[in-house]
């Protein structure tokens, strides 16, 4: 639902420094899975190490029992959007998977996502990959403090439209902060009631643009309750960063140290 950025919550500097916290551990996280995700490891394994670095470290992973939910992390290989739960699905060569961490710090959330390439893959599979990192940092980079969600969504589907692919419209990005999701909605397409909704210094959201290589339209798996896929059966790719939005511009809670960083190419 919109908001007016007044009924949403602005941090205080103790609140951000505790979702800075958060926001490096999720980091920190995301570097030791990217050291598994490759090919011949199950979906479930890459879970299970997810769930056993989150616990040892004394924090809790935000997904899991979350409304039901019933894994630390959600992986999403291929066609699979958003929301792929982990199993026995053994990763392969020429595979897009995406692994989307959430982790609750001290009560404080942290929230972000990569997609990795398995080994050789397709043209396509680089091509919206590619496409859908840079409009992650291209949203980025058009936030200031007081700007709108609208810019966000102007940036992201603009450049994904210039490379042929399209912006999933179902699904957004969110506030966060001591709840999971909460306001304001992060739409990822110019949506025009999105220019009343400002992005003031002390929130937090996330930017988590999900770019298909052929339609937008989603279909959700029923069989889960939760796996949501690309109704054409095309590929779709997804990267996410809980931000700040501070007096001096955006702050990126979960760069990791050795994930990729603007410019790079996949």
């Amino acid at each position: 639902m919109l908001q007016n950025s007044s009924t949403t919550l602005q941090l205080t500097a103790t609140e951000r420094d505790a979702m800075r916290q958060a926001g490096r551990f999720n980091a920190e996280l995301m570097d030791f899975v990217r050291q598994h995700v490759r090919e011949g490891i199950s979906t479930g394994q890459i879970d299970r190490l997810v769930y056993e670095y989150t616990m040892a470290a004394g924090h809790r992973p935000a997904s899991l029992n979350y409304m039901g939910y019933p894994k630390s992390c959600c992986i999403s290989v291929n066609d699979v959007v958003c929301h792929g739960i982990p199993g026995d699905y053994v990763l392969r060569e020429g595979d897009l998977v995406n692994v989307d961490v959430a982790t609750i710090v001290d009560g404080w959330h942290a929230d972000q996502s990569e997609t990795f390439l398995i080994g050789e893959v397709s043209q396509e599979a680089r091509a919206v990959t590619q496409c859908a990192f840079d409009c992650l940092y291209l949203a980025i980079r058009a936030l200031y403090p007081g700007c709108s969600v609208y810019d966000v969504g102007y940036a992201i589907y603009t450049e994904a439209a210039r490379r042929g692919f399209s912006v999933v419209y179902d699904l957004v990005g969110h506030g966060l902060g001591r709840q999971f999701h909460q306001d304001p909605s992060v739409f990822h397409h110019p949506k025009p009631e999105c220019r009343r909704v400002k992005l003031l210094p002390g929130m937090c959201f996330t930017i988590e643009p999900m770019i298909n290589a052929g339609s937008r339209f989603t279909v959700l798996d029923k069989s889960d309750g939760w796996t949501i896929r690309t109704r054409d059966g095309k590929l779709s790719a997804q990267f996410e960063h809980s931000i700040l939005m501070t007096e001096n511009g955006p702050e990126i809670l979960t760069q990791t140290a050795l994930g990729p960083r603007p410019g790079h190419r996949f």
